[in-house]
């Protein structure tokens, strides 16, 4: 199950995310629909006060949010700053931070206007310098950040005064409204350090909804509400995000009355849920995730060099016995990196279907045969084996790994399948491309741009292109849809684009899950539309009488 994602409230970045999840997603979908509890007793006003107790499967790294890309510390960082834009509930772009903005120059401009009063919680007054410092910052090489390459696309940054500011890229940009979405940091507390070494990833001060109380390494991370957010200080007093690197233990914390926010497991939503005190006690939500999960290979083992030996695996899986067996139905089979249905999705590409003789023929072309009898294939007397490494605590991906080893097991190829901490699993393997291959998922943006996941230039240690992929004719077509206004031609360009994934499979796409949510019933606000449900999480308040916790302002 994966943690409750804070989406977007300052700080959701506007690229993909590394899930520790196993459940869904609440981003974009189709809107969430709510089984709802039996009426509670409630005041009829919003109330401050409360405390709200989420699941974390992993544990935040850093929050210094251009430092990583582990949705753990998206979830936390997104409390604690603020960015000129974000999504509303329709995920149409609104002002934020930004009083207004305007785009000039068809789109190779754009004029922002920050509201005044804005305080970090020091008190200082955040500016447009604090703007142009992230900029700089962010696009400096030596800060290593995976989110540079956005920010890198603007040529010219010029302050106008203390609240207005220009920037001007060389030519039209698609991301360039989301690259201001992103969190803007203090230039007063930061300037002269150096970011990679700074105190402040674990010792932030922001201007968002939140604070940081407390974070007790190992098991909880504390936010106090903000007095000075400007927006009002958010009703629920504190946020607390417990760390639980287990499914099973998160879900027994949320039983146990323990926990408020809960991720379900298909069978937990299905079966474990229906009883009275769960039909009383939460709300549960259901909506396809903006979300796949996906076995990528690290293309510079030798093994996965050979696009047969990626095609044959990708063959061999049984999508939809996953989807059967380990979602429980609850989810479609991927076949790319776009959510099916969505504009840039192929219209025409459907998942591979499992065909083991197909596989096969696939691993003999590529010189490959069992001369022992053991039921593994060799090759210059090595066997054909390899080790997926996925993330502890995560049971649908252990689960998934597990039936994709007993399948490839079927075409002659030897799984090992190993489970990592989170946090290691991510600074130790996936980052320093310590791996055969993974099993993860990625959260999608409501744009599709995914340059930063699949450009050759990604493909750097600590960067999103995990995988190492390398193609220059995917190169060109993610370059060449980011540049054009029009969506017709953009969708050209990414149907070419999945049609080289497909040919040379650095992933198998796996499946896209639904996301299946419970929220504790005395919580109220939560309003369901096309952005999820926790995109106004800051506005969500418990009335008096029903207020479990006493917190101190």
């Amino acid at each position: 199950m994966k943690k409750a994602k804070i989406l977007p409230l300052a700080c959701c970045l506007c690229v993909m995310a590394l899930l520790a999840a196993c459940g869904g997603d609440d981003g974009a979908g189709g809107e969430p629909a709510a089984v709802q509890p039996r009426a509670v007793a409630g005041g009829s006003g919003p109330a401050d006060g409360d405390r709200i107790i989420l699941g974390s499967l992993g544990e935040a790294s850093n929050l210094i949010p251009y430092l990583t890309a582990d949705a753990a510390s998206h979830s936390v960082a997104g409390l604690l700053y603020v960015s000129l834009l974000r999504y509303d509930r329709n995920l149409a772009v609104e002002p934020y931070a930004a009083e207004s903005y305007a785009v000039l120059d068809g789109g190779r401009r754009l004029r922002f206007t920050l509201r005044r009063g804005i305080l970090w919680e020091d008190g200082e007054e955040v500016t447009a310098e604090d703007v142009k410092f992230t900029w700089q910052l962010v696009r400096e090489p030596a800060t290593g950040s995976p989110y540079a390459e956005d920010f890198r696309q603007v040529k010219e940054f010029h302050v106008l005064d203390r609240y207005s500011f220009e920037v001007v890229y060389d030519t039209y940009f698609v991301r360039a409204l989301g690259t201001w979405m992103n969190p803007i940091l203090p230039r007063h507390v930061l300037e002269g350090q150096d970011i990679r070494t700074t105190s402040f990833a674990r010792r932030p001060v922001g201007a968002g909804p939140y604070r940081l109380a407390s974070w007790e390494t190992g098991s909880r991370i504390t936010l106090k509400a903000s007095p000075t957010y400007f927006e009002g200080r958010p009703h629920i007093s504190e946020v607390v995000f417990r760390i639980i690197p287990d499914v099973s233990t998160t879900f027994m914390e949320a039983g146990a009355g323990r926990l408020d926010v809960v991720d379900l497991t298909p069978q937990q939503y299905l079966r474990q849920t229906n009883t009275p005190w769960w039909r009383r006690e939460f709300r549960k939500y259901d909506y396809l995730a903006s979300l796949y999960v996906f076995l990528g290979f690290n293309l510079e083992h030798p093994v996965f060099q050979d696009v047969r030996v990626r095609q044959a695996i990708s063959r061999g899986i049984g999508r939809d016995d996953l989807v059967r067996g380990v979602l429980l139905g609850q989810g479609v089979a991927a076949f790319g990196p776009f959510k099916p249905g969505t504009w840039a999705s192929h219209p025409d590409l459907r998942p591979p279907r499992r065909d083991v003789a197909a596989a096969r023929r696939l691993l003999a072309e590529a010189g490959y045969a069992d001369t022992d009898g053991d039921g593994v294939l060799e090759k210059n007397g090595r066997p054909l084996a390899f080790t997926i490494l996925t993330n502890q605590g995560n049971e649908q991906r252990i689960l998934t790994a597990t039936v994709i080893q007993a399948q490839l097991r079927e075409i002659g190829i030897a799984v090992k399948v190993r489970t990592v901490e989170w946090a290691a699993f991510i600074r130790e393997f996936v980052d320093k491309g310590r791996f055969d291959a993974i099993i993860l998922g990625w959260t999608l943006p409501p744009d599709p741009d995914c340059y930063s996941v699949w450009h050759s230039s990604q493909a750097v240690p600590g960067g999103l292109n995990l995988v190492r992929y390398r193609n220059a004719e995917v190169d060109r077509l993610l370059e060449d849809a980011r540049s054009t206004p029009d969506q017709e031609v953009r969708a050209a360009l990414y149907r070419k684009f999945q049609e080289v994934l497909d040919r040379d499979q650095p992933y198998c796409f796996l499946y896209v899950p639904s996301a299946l949510m419970a929220v504790q019933a005395r919580f109220r606000g939560v309003e369901p539309a096309q952005a999820g449900i926790m995109y106004n999480f800051d506005k969500w308040w418990v009335p008096k009488d029903l207020q479990k916790y006493a917190v101190t302002p």
